[in-house]
């Protein structure tokens, strides 16, 4: 789970929901066709720190898990908390990988909110579809742009009362300027923008799985 400067705790104040990203995303991806089988081959894009990684060797100890970041940072991180045996750690972008069909399925979660709607965000998603074996299934989850409603001001006051509910320190002294502060540098887009960038990748339509405040989980399956 990449989330930048932010440890599992931070991540906890910040985003709604986060202690259970992991074992949803597992859950789902396990319950699917293909990474369902036993020893099924699964990429985790991103891997961060590592809490997709936990929870798949609780839920799914039998799969052969590729933990990809490129950030050496994070691997070290991840390889520190779960131990360097049983994992094919890799150093590099979804991007890089060679060969296609490889993997039953893969999980991405907060990651392609980092990426900038320039191409990046769609090649990420075509590398990803490629990497996976015709009918394998993505977990993804991200930060989404918020919908134009009368109501969206409210969600946003809620989600900064969340997070100083949950103990996080104020980024700036005016509301507005904390949620900057804490979504800065991220590049969110909205459904429509998602489903149009999944479908020209080689994806379904997503099927929202999870949705908690600006927070939402889609699973995705690659065109057979």
């Amino acid at each position: 789970m990449a989330v930048p400067q932010a440890d599992d705790l931070t991540a906890q104040q910040l985003i709604p929901g986060y202690a259970s990203l992991a074992r949803l995303s597992v859950a789902l991806l396990a319950a699917s066709a293909r990474a369902g089988l036993e020893g099924a081959a699964v990429l985790v894009a991103g891997c961060g720190t590592g809490a997709e990684l936990v929870e798949a060797r609780a839920q799914r100890p039998d799969w052969r898990i590729t933990a990809l970041d490129p950030s050496a940072e994070m691997l070290a991180a991840a390889r520190q908390r779960l131990g360097g045996e049983g994992i094919d750690w890799r150093q590099a972008r979804v991007e890089d990988l060679e060969g296609s069909g490889c993997f039953a399925g893969a999980l991405s979660v907060l990651v392609l909110q980092s990426l900038p709607d320039d191409g990046t965000k769609l090649a990420f998603l075509t590398a990803l579809a490629r990497s996976l074996e015709p009918g394998g299934q993505l977990v993804l989850v991200d930060l989404m742009a918020p919908e134009r409603s009368p109501l969206e001001a409210q969600v946003q006051q809620a989600w900064l009362g969340f997070q100083r509910a949950s103990g996080l320190e104020a980024l700036a002294s005016s509301a507005d300027g904390e949620l900057t502060a804490l979504t800065h540098g991220l590049h969110p887009i909205g459904v429509a923008r998602l489903t149009a960038l999944v479908n020209a990748a080689g994806f379904s339509d997503p099927a929202r799985v999870f949705q908690a405040l600006g927070y939402e989980g889609f699973l995705l399956q690659r065109a057979s």
